[in-house]
């Protein structure tokens, strides 16, 4: 199986509800993402448990619905593996790899993005660090998500980390200049969005904060609107 591979547009925004969400639960807040989809012009990415991704793609439609791990196998042997074609099959635009809850060897993650290519899927691959970013690149992933695992499930991001975004993403794309860039973990506000954006990331992500928060679609909606916003100003700011 092949397929025309679309595109992560910028600005674009990417929850990763993990085990929190499922069911009705997390294709109500989807259905809400969708609509924020449209009415931001921002790209948002949902990496939900993977037996939602059939309904979700079904029900939704600007949201880029992504699995939150793939395997690099093909039909055939492989018990209790993520098939790519599957995900492909029922409606998956993409996959997650390599977070740091679902490690995969460098060699396990080029044919997991080679894989995701061959039959269509976009790949989002998380990264530890630059170094570990810029190995990556040379797999050419449609994007990679540079966040540190202290960070991560609610460590506190502090302005150091924003502040050495450029320079990360210079690194990354002298190797790959198409390559989009998410900078996340640590995030859990709204205004965390905001400075990651501004900052100069393409992108930004949450998953707890987001996920246990109090009124989740409240929050959603104010961190979509904090990407439009921070993407915006940017833009004019550039002469």
């Amino acid at each position: 199986m092949t397929g025309e591979v679309s595109m992560i547009k910028v600005p674009f925004f990417e929850f990763g509800p993990k085990a929190y969400l499922y069911g009705e639960k997390m294709i109500g807040l989807a259905e809400h993402a969708d609509r924020l989809a449209a009415e931001y012009d921002v790209d948002i990415i949902i990496d939900p448990q993977t037996l939602d991704i059939p309904e979700m793609a079904r029900r939704c439609r600007h949201i880029k619905v992504f699995a939150q791990h793939m395997d690099p196998i093909r039909a055939g042997r492989g018990m209790g593996s993520v098939l790519p074609e599957a995900l492909k099959e029922w409606g998956a635009a993409g996959t997650l790899l390599n977070h740091t809850e679902k490690r995969l060897s460098l060699t396990d993650l080029e044919s997991a993005v080679n894989r995701a290519r061959e039959v269509g899927l976009l790949s989002m691959v998380c990264a530890d660090n630059p170094d570990q970013a810029a190995a990556i690149a040379l797999f050419a992933p449609d994007s990679i998500v540079v966040e540190s695992p202290l960070l991560i499930g609610g460590g506190e991001r502090k302005a150091g980390d924003n502040s050495v975004i450029l320079e990360i993403n210079a690194r990354i794309r002298k190797i790959n200049p198409g390559i989009r860039l998410l900078h996340s973990a640590g995030i859990k506000t709204a205004d965390d969005i905001y400075n990651v954006i501004a900052s100069g990331s393409d992108g930004a992500g949450s998953s707890s904060a987001l996920a246990l928060a109090p009124d989740p679609f409240k929050m959603f909606t104010d961190m979509v609107a904090a990407v439009r916003r921070a993407w915006d100003k940017r833009q004019s700011t550039v002469f």
